[in-house]
């Protein structure tokens, strides 16, 4: 297993980027670039990368392919593309977007507010032939030769379990171009998947396994306050089973990268990866 996050220590050439990294002992890293980057700019971090020791994770492609604009689906589907390309010169394990939200959706923008959100059109009946559709028309355009699509798992869009993924692998039938993002945090939308992640997260790692190329780390945690409240965290904060979760991941393979997100300061992204790493330890687990 790779750790990764992001850098808050400043960097101006692709060799300083990945000193960053590695002083933070980091062996994974979020790609810096953004689709329309200069090819020798992309051969630079690609090669400061690999003399570095790092694993390219991913190419951020969020946007939303399903929506009900045709303008903002059609830029969606385009930068998609663009951002596959991209994963796939530069040396990254996916180019990662959701699946997307059929809700409104400003015109002007790929992600406004609805872009990713609850909306009960993301269940209709054909929405998941859309999905098929959608992702075989990005990979179908882009050819990747090392780089897959993938789509983060998320608790109220497709896909939203182990089972509906994999669903989606078989239907869509890219094996060298689509691959799995996986992201338990986000699946876990219900007491009963909380107070049992453990068997959850080893139930994702049997059934997509071979297909999982990269992995978030995050935490959750359960509010006392009706309805229903939870609360992503820092990592060893919340109740998400890292024991499981590292030891399916180590079991899987020795360069799988889990990358820390969405915390807001440098001091954060210390202590969750200090808690990863002592999780390791402890389960006598190596990082590469």
């Amino acid at each position: 297993m790779r750790l990764g996050g992001p850098v808050f220590e400043q960097w101006t050439t692709p060799e300083e980027w990945a000193s960053a990294h590695r002083r933070l002992g980091y062996r994974a890293a979020y790609c810096p670039l953004r689709p329309g980057a200069p090819p020798e700019q992309i051969r630079a971090f690609a090669e400061a990368a690999t003399a570095a020791g790092l694993i390219l994770s991913e190419v951020g492609a969020w946007s939303n392919p399903l929506s009900p604009i045709e303008s903002v689906r059609l830029r969606s589907i385009a930068h998609c593309q663009a951002s596959l390309a991209l994963a796939d010169e530069v040396g990254a394990q996916t180019a990662v977007t959701i699946s997307g939200a059929r809700g409104p959706q400003d015109e002007a923008s790929l992600t406004a507010p609805g872009w990713d959100g609850p909306h009960p059109d993301n269940y209709a009946e054909d929405t998941f032939d859309l999905i098929v559709e959608t992702t075989r028309q990005i990979i179908d355009a882009v050819k990747p030769r090392r780089a897959c699509f993938a789509l983060e798992t998320m608790p109220w869009m497709y896909p939203d379990s182990p089972e509906s993924y994999l669903e989606l692998l078989h239907a869509i039938d890219r094996p060298q171009g689509f691959g799995v993002h996986l992201d338990p945090v986000n699946m876990v939308s219900s007491p009963q998947r909380y107070f049992a992640n453990g068997p959850f997260i080893r139930a994702c790692f049997e059934l997509l396994g071979p297909h999982i190329k990269s992995c978030h780390a995050k935490d959750l945690r359960i509010g006392g306050r009706l309805t229903l409240h939870l609360d992503e965290v820092c990592p060893g904060e919340g109740v998400l089973d890292y024991p499981v979760y590292l030891e399916e991941a180590a079991r899987l393979h020795p360069d799988l990268p889990l990358m820390l997100e969405h915390l807001k300061t440098a001091e954060e992204y210390d202590r969750a990866a200090a808690h990863l790493r002592a999780v390791a330890q402890s389960l006598d687990l190596e990082w590469t």
